[in-house]
Parts: C-alpha cells; structure tokens; sequence
C-alpha cells in the first residue's frame, strides 16, 4: 500500500506557530553588506587571494596598478562595454 500525505487543516497549521519566540541576539552577526553604499560592490576573494591582499586597500591598489598597465586602447574598450 502507498502511503499518502495527510493535508493539514487550518487549525494544524495554526498550532504551528507560538505566541512568543525567544531569540538570542547575543549570537547574532551583524550583516556585513547593510550598510554599503550603492556605489560599492561587494567581491568575495578565493582563499589564495585573501593570504596576499589582506585589506580592500590593496586590492583596489594593485588593481588600479594593472589598469594603468593596460594599453589606452584596451582601457577605452573595457569602458565602453
């Protein structure tokens, strides 16, 4: 015999929720993207990466180094897309 799923009714599925839930907010983490400005973009690093650059000031250094190694004609061509 095959087993069917009961469907529940409205009041199973209201004795689902409590009155009152206790949340411990000391465990909690603050959301590190909520206050990021819309002009920012978040970027995860592979593991590799984050051992060499270990501040967003040296990632956005050594970026902006190898765009100004880029011949002109490249850079206007990445920009344009």
């Amino acid at each position: 015999m095959k087993k069917t799923k009961q469907r529940l009714t409205k009041s199973d599925a209201e004795d689902d929720l409590r009155p009152h839930y206790d949340v411990d907010y000391s465990k909690a983490r603050p959301n590190r993207f909520a206050g990021m400005p819309k002009e920012q973009t978040a970027v995860m690093l592979d593991k590799d990466l984050s051992k060499v650059f270990r501040t967003s000031e040296q990632v956005k250094h050594a970026l902006r180094s190898l765009i100004e190694a880029m011949p002109a004609t490249e850079r206007r061509a990445s920009r344009a897309k």
